[in-house]
């Protein structure tokens, strides 16, 4: 009896100390979000696969190519906004704005994007 007790306090504390985890993991805290930030580019790559869909994509600022990537929510969510692993193309040119990572990273919590023919895609708020 006091070996499963001792097996069960075990358990409990690895669920509680993991979900801390897990949650830190879903929010924004790698991110700025006081600030926004805007960048036009080609897309170089699209992953529309769990656990957040990432945008990969060239940007040309000064002359000087970087490589930015911008991270949305769950694929679920962004097909409940009409999102499918085609949406984005890669050699599509798009507008993404959102929060900028905190390390100064060319990273971007993305809020918004804008297609070439000036559509705006649903991002859900970027959650």
């Amino acid at each position: 009896m006091k070996t499963t007790r001792m097996v069960l306090a075990a358990l409990v504390v690895g669920v509680l100390t993991m979900a801390g985890a897990a949650f830190a993991h879903h929010g924004t805290a790698n991110y700025d979000t006081d600030r926004s930030v805007t960048v036009t580019g080609t897309i170089t790559e699209f992953d529309f696969v769990n656990p957040h869909v990432l945008v990969y994509m060239n940007v040309n600022q000064n002359g000087k190519v970087t490589r930015w990537q911008g991270e949305l929510t769950s694929p679920n969510h962004l097909a409940r906004a009409g999102w499918h692993k085609d949406t984005l193309k890669v050699g599509d040119t798009i507008t993404m704005s959102g929060f900028p990572a905190k390390s100064g990273n060319p990273e971007i919590w993305i809020q918004k994007i804008v297609q070439a023919d000036g559509n705006v895609l649903d991002t859900r708020g970027g959650n």
